[in-house]
């Protein structure tokens, strides 16, 4: 069942690690405004968590190549490299196109991570990035990145925030909120937070993207 944390079915996907949902922390207020209708939104209020189950599947039907298992012993390594990318016999796709990965794994009890939006459409695809900055000396600030694609971009996401060194290799992984397909471009921006009069410069010697799938 949504919610529950040991592993009942041949498939056990655990959105979010399974626990608390993006967008159900949200204020009564906005959370009903958000939604079609008074009774609706004050109904998702009270049990979003577990009401998130019917919504990602419903999303799933939409986007079938979305909603990506990782299986992983738990969210936690979910979170690091060990997970990632699929293996070569792929990955199941939470919700309504699971059935297709059925067979693929001799044992039962299988678990599988993945994020998911706050609100709708809540389909995710992940990516690792890896920047290698490069510059004449270190500084305080973040560099978030872009993704463009034959399917679509993406919004800036955040790599890394503190000590920025040059020659340095940064890497994090992006749930984006669009299939991004064959990457075309990659934006880079960097900002250091504060006013500094020496205006030090920094850029990306390289960076690289790696799809999930």
């Amino acid at each position: 069942g949504f919610g529950m944390s040991p592993a009942i079915g041949h498939l056990d996907f655990y959105p979010n690690g399974g626990q608390q949902m993006p967008g159900c922390g949200k204020n009564p207020v906005s959370q009903i405004v958000d939604l079609d209708g008074i009774w609706e939104g004050t109904r998702d209020f009270v049990a979003c968590n577990h009401l998130r189950s019917y919504k990602y599947y419903s999303d799933s039907i939409i986007y079938p190549d979305g909603f990506l298992g990782y299986s992983c012993a738990s969210y936690d390594v979910f979170e690091t490299e060990t997970c990632f990318p699929c293996p070569q016999e792929g990955c199941p796709n939470m919700g309504h196109f699971a059935d297709k990965f059925k067979g693929k794994f001799k044992n039962d009890f299988v678990k599988f991570y993945l994020n998911t939006g706050e609100t709708k459409d809540f389909a995710l695809w992940r990516y690792k990035v890896t920047v290698t900055l490069s510059g004449k000396s270190k500084v305080k600030g973040y560099v978030n990145i872009a993704l463009y694609g034959s399917g679509g971009n993406t919004r800036q996401h955040q790599i890394v925030k503190g000590t920025l060194k040059p020659d340095n290799s940064y890497t994090s992984f992006i749930d984006a909120e669009v299939n991004i397909g064959t990457v075309t471009k990659v934006k880079f921006l960097w900002n250091n937070n504060w006013i500094n009069p020496t205006l030090p410069k920094l850029g990306a010697a390289t960076i690289t993207v790696q799809s999930g799938e």
